[in-house]
């Protein structure tokens, strides 16, 4: 991880769990953090947790859903901190419902946080390299094991993540044709304790019933990426699943 002391990553939905267990991680490496949240203030508070750390984390306030949002984000990573080297797309959403009954805004809800703020941020911080001359930046998509199953009940979340295991692809293959040393990897993890089943809207009696299955944490995940990143770059780590001992689907 050394080379990647003093550069720059952006994490969207930093504000709690996955996301704000990675750029804690990230800033313990020396890398100035920019973490994107609609809840600007909870990324703040973790900054002030870890001043001392050798890297820092810049809290800026971004609905990544929002095309114009995401623009400006980048343009203030740009005019502030010179440009990006690390995108990690993390912000993203669940909820059960059904194809026959939806509800539709549900859907709406989940392939444009899940998807296309995944796209247009991967745009953006690609945008970003290519100006900054930055030929080994690292684009990381944290996908989900439902990106290659289906669950009962979350049919939705599940196509969006498949989506994200497509779009995984996607990118690498545009990057080998351009002859980009830019890698992308998909983070797959089961079960993890954090924020998204309430964010998401889940019942008391959905919550009650995960309660016991096993589940992993938010710095696993957080480890996995600070591995991904400090490989050799010449390696690609494409997929990288990761479940709970004893989880069962």
């Amino acid at each position: 991880m050394e080379r990647w002391s003093g550069r720059v990553a952006v994490v969207t939905g930093a504000s709690a769990g996955i996301g704000a267990a990675i750029a804690q991680e990230l800033v313990k490496k020396g890398l100035k953090v920019v973490g994107l949240a609609r809840r600007e203030e909870r990324v703040q508070e973790l900054a002030n947790s870890f001043k001392s750390a050798p890297g820092k984390l810049y809290p800026l306030k971004c609905d990544v859903t929002k095309e114009e949002e995401v623009k400006e984000a980048f343009k203030w990573v740009k005019d502030n901190l010179g440009g990006t080297d690390i995108l990690v797309n993390n912000a993203g959403v669940a909820s059960m419902n059904t194809l026959t009954d939806g509800p539709v805004e549900n859907w709406r809800k989940i392939y444009d946080l899940n998807v296309l703020a995944l796209s247009m941020c991967t745009k953006e911080a690609l945008q970003s390299m290519k100006e900054k001359g930055v030929d080994d930046g690292h684009i990381v998509h944290i996908n989900s094991v439902g990106g290659h199953t289906v669950a009962d009940q979350a049919f939705m979340y599940c196509s969006s993540k498949h989506a994200v295991t497509a779009l995984t692809e996607g990118l690498r293959r545009e990057l080998v044709n351009q002859k980009s040393k830019i890698r992308v990897t998909s983070v797959s993890p089961g079960l993890v304790k954090t924020e998204i089943g309430i964010a998401s809207g889940a019942t008391p009696e959905i919550m009650e019933a995960f309660k016991d299955v096993p589940a992993l944490e938010p710095k696993d995940i957080a480890d996995a990426v600070i591995y991904i990143l400090g490989v050799p770059p010449k390696v690609q780590i494409h997929e990288l699943m990761i479940k709970p001992v004893g989880e069962s689907f």
